[in-house]
């Protein structure tokens, strides 16, 4: 499986683990390529093991999924993060996101939403339920970035409107017939000017912004 997803299963429940790991074990393009109990154990796997996504939960004993989310940020690490809880945490998302997740799903999730949840935060998209990036914006109006609508080039403009669609960089590419590479070097300037830290919270600030279609 050398163009597999590669994954790695961060929750403190083995059984939870054990469940994750039976189902997507079956997906012809999707490999399991570790476990770890806790945050900390996860984060020294995911420099092991170079993961392509991460399934990670909030709630562990010791670090945590949002402190894992941050210590995997200071790596620059490039794994995609999906938070996997359950509905009673919901507020513990927010903070998972804005910590670097790139989108969540609920324990209870239907395995092959599961799996096509990890083909999209792989493929670059960013997931998010309506009533948490409202939550999210919310924040953002306490936490702006400093950065100026002004400073950005039009075709910046743009291409942050397809960010805000959920748009991935390949989909972007072949919508602006631009190549993966120029739109990368676009998202990086779009983030610097302003002053955001990750596409997630690129989308809500075009949304905020009205830059979203």
């Amino acid at each position: 499986m050398a163009d597999a997803i590669r994954v790695l299963l961060v929750d403190d429940h083995q059984v939870v683990r054990r469940g994750l790991r039976t189902f997507l074990e079956v997906q012809d393009d999707i490999e399991v390529v570790g476990e770890a109990a806790d945050g900390a154990e996860g984060v020294a796997l995911a420099g092991e093991l170079r993961p392509d996504v991460i399934l990670m939960d909030v709630r562990m004993p010791g670090m945590d999924g949002v402190e894992a989310l941050r210590r995997l940020r200071e790596t620059e690490h490039h794994a995609r993060v999906l938070i996997v809880t359950s509905f009673t945490e919901q507020r513990t998302v927010v903070p998972a996101l804005r910590a670097g997740a790139a989108g969540y799903v609920y324990k209870d999730i239907d395995p092959d939403a599961l799996a096509g949840a990890i083909r999209s935060v792989h493929a670059g998209h960013v997931l998010l339920q309506a009533e948490v990036a409202q939550a999210l914006l919310a924040q953002e109006e306490t936490h702006p970035g400093q950065g100026r609508a002004g400073s950005l080039t039009d075709r910046e403009r743009e291409v942050l409107g397809l960010i805000a669609d959920g748009r991935s960089n390949r989909e972007i590419a072949r919508a602006l017939v631009l190549s993966e590479k120029t739109v990368k070097t676009h998202v990086s300037n779009i983030l610097m000017k302003l002053d955001l830290s990750d596409r997630t919270q690129a989308a809500l600030w075009a949304v905020r912004h009205g830059l979203s279609t």
